[in-house]
């Protein structure tokens, strides 16, 4: 994580399963043009378990940026959020400021439910993979509802119909956008936007920082682009 050497709002950027910072690149640059210092984290996703990579990850390097920064935001994609949720079930984060989540499966997906037995996903997608299902067990339906300044977004534009139709009503083609949805978050909103690139949309991109500032979307707002 790079040092922090000046105290201001902190966005740390956490990427969803199978992916790597890379894909949070965009979002990143554009919250460093609002004045944000970002630190975007990569971690191995598909090599542990949830808990262990929000133990490895997250536990010893928070609270140092805690200490520089004059609070600290959270944005996420897909099971990054699971992650953040994971680790304030567990760890009191001083100067926590707000959350905004992006296709977060925060009661599952039916993709897991489907696939988690073939070879082929559990070598995609690893342990933690495993644990993102619908079932009482998993992690996400095992965490308890939020209570922290949530503001959620999911899509529900599908470019992947081969895996849309294990998920019933609208989806973002792996995540349902029911299953997005999470006791105690402060704001929804449903874009027509896929679960593979909604991050790097530039009206999506505009809503994470209304959210930050204000702690609400701007339903008025237009999602193209």
């Amino acid at each position: 994580m790079p040092q922090v050497s000046e105290e201001k709002e902190y966005v740390v950027l956490l990427h969803g399963l199978a992916r790597s910072a890379r894909s949070m690149e965009k979002l990143a640059a554009r919250l460093g043009r609002e004045g944000y210092g970002v630190v975007n984290i990569d971690y191995p996703s598909t090599r542990h378990s949830i808990a262990d990579l929000t133990e490895n990850m997250l536990v010893d390097k928070l609270p140092a940026l805690a200490a520089k920064a004059t609070s600290i935001h959270f944005v996420t994609h897909s099971m990054g959020g699971i992650l953040v949720r994971q680790y304030l079930a567990h760890h009191r984060l001083p100067k926590l400021g707000r959350v905004v989540m992006l296709s977060p499966p925060n009661r599952g997906s039916e993709v897991v439910d489907r696939l988690r037995d073939s070879v082929f996903f559990r070598w995609l997608n690893g342990p933690a993979g495993q644990e993102l299902g619908t079932d009482p067990m998993s992690v996400p339906c095992q965490l308890r509802p939020v209570d922290f300044d949530l503001g959620v977004i999911t899509g529900n534009r599908v470019i992947e119909p081969w895996l849309a139709w294990m998920i019933p009503g609208e989806s973002d083609g792996k995540v349902a956008v029911e299953s997005a949805r999470i006791e105690g978050m402060r704001d929804f909103l449903v874009v027509p936007y896929s679960h593979t690139f909604i991050m790097q949309r530039k009206a999506v991109m505009e809503q994470v920082v209304c959210f930050l500032r204000t702690g609400k979307f701007n339903a008025r707002k237009g999602t193209g682009g």
